[in-house]
C-alpha cells in the first residue's frame, strides 16, 4: 500500500513542480510538513510505544495532508486529487491507531504528562 501511496506523493508533487516550480513556500512547506508527520508517527507507535501520541501525531498529518489537498488542488486539481487516497489511509490508520490505545490502556500515553 504504502509503495502506492509514494508514488501518488511524488507525482503529485512533480506536478505542483512542473507547475509552479518553487515560487511559492506554502504548498511545499505544507507537503514537506506532512511527509515529516508521516516519517514521525513510525517510531512514536513502533519504539516508543506512545500509542495515543502515535494517534494524536496521525491526527495533525491528516489534517496537514488536507491542508495539502487544499493548495495543491487550487494549484493543480488532479495533484489535489491524486492525495486523496493518502489521506483515507491516514484516517484509517488514525482510526486503528487510536482503538489499538483504547484496548491497551497500559501504555499509559499520557505518562509524560503526569510524571
Amino acid at each position: 500500500m504504502w509503495t502506492t501511496l509514494y508514488f501518488l506523493q511524488a507525482v503529485s508533487a512533480f506536478m505542483i513542480w512542473k507547475s509552479i516550480g518553487f515560487k511559492k513556500a506554502l504548498p511545499w512547506l505544507l507537503f514537506f510538513t506532512q511527509l515529516a508527520l508521516n516519517f514521525a508517527w513510525t517510531p512514536i507507535f513502533f519504539i516508543a510505544h506512545q500509542l495515543l501520541w502515535a494517534s494524536v501525531e496521525s491526527t495533525f498529518q491528516a489534517f496537514f495532508i488536507l491542508f495539502t489537498i487544499t493548495i495543491f488542488g487550487d494549484i493543480n486539481k488532479t495533484a489535489g486529487l491524486l492525495l486523496l487516497p493518502y489521506l483515507a489511509w491516514v484516517t484509517f490508520a488514525t482510526y486503528l491507531s487510536f482503538t489499538i490505545w483504547q484496548l491497551n490502556p497500559e501504555t499509559l500515553g499520557l505518562w509524560i504528562i503526569f510524571h
